[in-house]
This record gives structure tokens, sequence and C-alpha cells, in this order.
């Protein structure tokens, strides 16, 4: 104890010194940080999101983009399908569930999503207030966005077009949804929407815009009066798109090649899109962990000068302690004391820097109704923090340590 007490003086006698030293230190640990509690917790919610999801079919365009907008509802979709030609695949016998998604509104910011009690079921979620839809216009509403608006059961609200998160959109006051019901927290997409029947969806776009195109920033999926002049016997109404899942993983091989070839859809499969994505996403964070490298090199390079130059300017300090009947072992072990304690700070305040990073990146996705990320979590793999940062510590210190442990008492005195 008094070796260490010893060794936290000797550290905080050089001030700048070891405030650089800290300050690249813990740069570097908070960067690997904020890496592994971003990319565990994408790594969550990919696989949450995605769970039992074989395949999203929407009208053709970039299959990327129909898995963000269908499963992670963090995109636009590439238009609308008609529902007869999701009926039709429902159909198949490699398919054993297809869940609609009506897409087009928001309030808030936060999706309206038309679709059936199979979505909530999907994802296993419980009504924590109310109960869910039972007819057009009610709505029931995500833990998160419920939180968010203030809505709770027995309210009304009227959807804005698109996802813009201000005011409701002009003529749609006429057709209010109403709150029947708050979802418990999931920890899952359903956290972020606004569900309902996908008959609202139908009623609210079918009076006011029975010609319209799609809004330019979100593709609504119209009712019957949108194509009135197709035939009488064709049922025109449309949904946005469809996720499907497989009976049997052998239907991966043939059913997208048969919907993109046969069809006027596409299906993405979210297991091979959302790979392209994490791929994408691992470019900046290999960028991210070569900057922490870096930074704990010249870390390590900074403990060691300065360590090094210690030995030089504390001889007679040491030549003293010798004297007084210290062990060589014991010079060394200051010089290693100073390295730990630097080990030690800088590990705490990377962790919570690290952490902090993660909050405050949360904070911002919220304010996008994004996914959803934390910095109250802890990881096994956090583990490896203090071990790179003891490793770097100790590393940089050895050969200080070695050279004054090898030095005797005479040869420090008569070195002045």
């Amino acid at each position: 104890m008094k070796t260490l007490a010893l060794a936290w003086r000797y550290l905080w006698a050089r001030p700048l010194a070891t405030a650089l030293n800290l300050l690249l230190l813990t740069l570097g640990l908070a960067a690997i940080t904020l890496v592994l509690l971003t990319r565990a917790q994408l790594d969550r919610a990919f696989e949450r999101d995605l769970a039992g999801i074989d395949a999203v079919v929407g009208a053709k365009g970039s299959p990327l983009q129909l898995i963000l907008a269908g499963v992670f509802h963090l995109d636009v979709p590439p238009g609308n399908i008609l529902l007869r030609d999701a009926q039709a695949l429902a159909k198949d016998a490699r398919v054993a569930e297809l869940i609609p998604l009506s897409l087009g509104d928001s309030y808030r910011g936060f999706r309206i999503v038309g679709t059936t009690h199979a979505y909530a079921k999907h994802y296993g979620a419980q009504v924590a207030q109310g109960r869910l839809w039972q007819a057009s216009m009610e709505v029931v509403l995500g833990h998160q966005a419920a939180a968010a608006t203030g809505l709770q059961a027995g309210q009304s609200f009227a959807g804005a077009h698109g996802l813009g998160d201000s005011g409701d959109a002009p003529g749609h006051a006429a057709h209010p949804y109403e709150v029947v019901g708050v979802l418990a927290p999931c920890g899952c997409v359903l956290d972020r929407l606004l569900l309902t029947a996908t008959e609202s969806v139908w009623e609210v776009h079918e009076v006011h815009h029975p010609q319209a195109e799609p809004h330019a920033h979100e593709h609504h999926a119209h009712g019957p009066k949108t194509a009135a002049r197709a035939a009488p016997e064709a049922d025109p109404r449309e949904i946005t798109l469809a996720l499907v899942r497989y009976r049997s993983p052998l239907a991966a091989a043939t059913f997208p090649r048969h919907v993109n070839t046969t069809t006027r859809m596409q299906a993405a499969a979210p297991a091979l899109e959302i790979s392209r994505l994490l791929r994408m996403v691992g470019v900046g964070a290999d960028v991210l962990r070569g900057f922490a490298a870096v930074l704990l090199l010249t870390a390590g390079l900074s403990v060691f000068i300065a360590l090094w130059s210690a030995v030089r300017e504390r001889r007679e300090d040491l030549a003293l302690l010798r004297m007084l009947g210290a062990p060589p072992r014991r010079l060394a072990a200051l010089l290693l004391g100073e390295a730990l304690w630097l080990a030690g700070l800088a590990t705490a305040l990377g962790l919570l820097g690290g952490h902090l990073l993660a909050g405050l990146l949360g904070y911002l996705l919220a304010a996008e109704q994004s996914l959803p990320m934390t910095g109250w979590l802890w990881l096994v793999e956090e583990l490896w923090v203090p071990a790179l940062a003891l490793t770097v510590a100790v590393l940089a210190a050895l050969l200080p340590a070695l050279g004054a442990y090898r030095v005797d008492a005479a040869q420090l005195l008569n070195s002045r």
C-alpha cells in the first residue's frame, strides 16, 4: 500500500504529462467501449426485429430500402402492391404466414401502420392498457410512441402525411383515430409504431386522394377509389408490403426468385440485405477501432517516454530508497505502480465516456424515432477494456521498471 501511495505521488508530480497520457488512454478506451456497445445493440435490434421474417414482399425497387421500410420502419417504401397479388402469395404452399402492412401517415414522427392482429402476435406484444383494435379508425400505441406523444386510451388524434413530426395534415382531421390501447414495452420495433386496421388507412385516403399519386415522402396504401378505372371484377385495393414466413427453410431457394420473375412485385431476403448493411456499417466501426488503436499506441509510447524519463530524473530518490533498505523490486514496483494507476484511471474514465457517448447516441436516435440505443447496458465484452489498458500500461512500464531494478545504489550515486 505504501508503494502504491508513493507511486500516486510520483505520478502527479508531473501533472501535465500525466494528464496528457491519461487523456490519450481514455479516448482510446472510450472509442473501443462505444464500438462494443453500438455493435452489440445493433445486432440485438436486428436479430429481434427480424426474428421469424423470412422475406419482405413489396414494389420493385431497392431490396434494402424495402427491408428498412417494412421491418425496421427506418425508410420510405418503394411503392405499393395490389392486395389481391399479396393474397395470391399467401395461398402459396411455401408460405406459412403473410402479414400485410399499409404505410402512409404518421403522428408526431411515429409511423401509423395498417395491419392485422397477426403483426402484434408475431412479436408477442402484450396490451398494457385498453385492448387491441377491433374496428376501422381504432389505434393501439407502442410503448415509446405513447410515452412521447402522451396519448392514452380514449383520446383521439389525426394523422399527418408522410413522417412529418408536427401538426395534423389538412383534411385528415375529418378522419381522426381513436386510441383504444397501449402496448407493453417489447424492446422491438412495435414500441415506436401506431397500429391500426388496414381498413383505417384505406378509409383515410380513399376520400381525400381518390386519384392522387403517393405522397412524395411516403407511399400511401390507397382504398378502392384510388383505382376507380380498374375493371369492376378486379379488387383495386393496395397495401404497401407484406412480411412472409416460410413453411420450410427450403422455400428460401425458390420463393424469392418466383416472386421476382413472375410477378410485378419483389421479394427481399432480410438476412441477406442486413448482412450487406452490417458490412457497410462495419467499415465505420473498423475505422473507429483503428483510431482507438492509434490513440492507445500513442498513449503507450507517451507513458513509456514519461517513465523512462522519470528513472533518470529520480536518481537521487531511487538511491536514497536503496540506501534505506528498499529492495530492487520495490523500485521497479514504483514505476509499475504509476502505470497501473494510469491504467485504472483511464479504464474508469474510458468506460464512463463510452457509456455516456452511447447514451447520447441513443438520445439522438430516439428523437428521430430510430433504432433503440442506451448507455445503461453492460457487456461481458467490456472486460477487454481494463485488460487492454493494463496491457498497454505494463508494456510501457516494463523497460523503465527493468532498468530501475538492475541499477544499484552505488551506480545511481556515482552517475551524478
